[in-house]
Parts: structure tokens; sequence; C-alpha cells
């Protein structure tokens, strides 16, 4: 893949920031790690994204009116819920507002890179339909891009 994945962090735990930086830096994307929901959408007024892992509960706004913010500004930006707070209801708002994936922290580092990875992916093949044959050797490629 050509293009370097640039995947903004927002996580109001400084910790989870750095963890998800270090682990998502380390798999050759490019991060940038905001504290709250206000910060993440000046960020992406800045910045294009392809992807945004958001946590649920923070200060400020929460981790759903971010989202329905991000899908209604950026829709191209793909969204990953990661939250400390998981439940049914919050899952099924997510994916239903346009979340690609929810996860329930803590969260290894590799489920880390796979969901990062799963959305580039997404974002891919919704912007560029490819042909059925297509897909197979799209994602023999990918697996062989660490994120």
């Amino acid at each position: 893949m050509s293009h370097i994945p640039n995947i903004l962090i927002v996580d109001d735990e400084e910790v989870v920031r750095r963890s998800f930086s270090r682990v998502l830096d380390g798999a050759h994307c490019r991060t940038a790690s905001v504290e709250d929901g206000e910060e993440a959408l000046r960020a992406l007024a800045r910045e294009r994204f392809d992807v945004v892992l958001l946590d649920l509960r923070m200060p400020g706004a929460d981790g759903i009116t971010v989202l329905k913010a991000i899908k209604a500004r950026w829709p191209e930006s793909e969204v990953v819920v990661i939250t400390g707070y998981p439940s049914v209801a919050t899952a099924k708002e997510a994916v239903r507002l346009g979340a690609c994936d929810y996860l329930a922290k803590p969260v290894a580092p590799e489920a880390v890179i796979h969901a990062a990875h799963g959305a580039v992916l997404h974002k891919r093949w919704a912007l560029h339909p490819v042909a059925n044959d297509e897909v197979h050797a799209s994602a023999t490629q990918a697996r062989s891009w660490a994120c």
C-alpha cells in the first residue's frame, strides 16, 4: 500500500493515547493524539485522518456526539470506538451512526493494529469499489501490510 495511514487518537487518558500511538507508529502508521472531542474536531478541520480511534466517555463532548459530527463533516474518515464502558446499547448506536468497529478496553496492542487495519481497508474499499477477483488480491496485499 503506497499510502501511510493517518490516525487520530481521541482519549482523555494520556496513558491510552501514548500506548495506542506507540503501537500504531511501530506498525508504520502516522498518528496524532488529542484528549477530548473538541480538540478532535479542530484536528480534523486542520488535517485529513483516515481513521479516528474514539473514546466514548470524555470531558466535554462525549464520543457519540463527536462521532455524529465526524460522520457529518468528514464521512470519509473511518471511526473505531474504543471504550472502557462498553454496552450493547452504545455499540448499536455507534455502528448505526457510522462507526466501523467497537472495542472494549483494555485492548491488546494486536487488537488496536487489527482495528486500524480493518478501518483503513473498509475506507479503501468503500471509496474505490473493486471487482470480486481484485478483492482477493487486495486482501492478500493488505495482510502483508502491518497497519
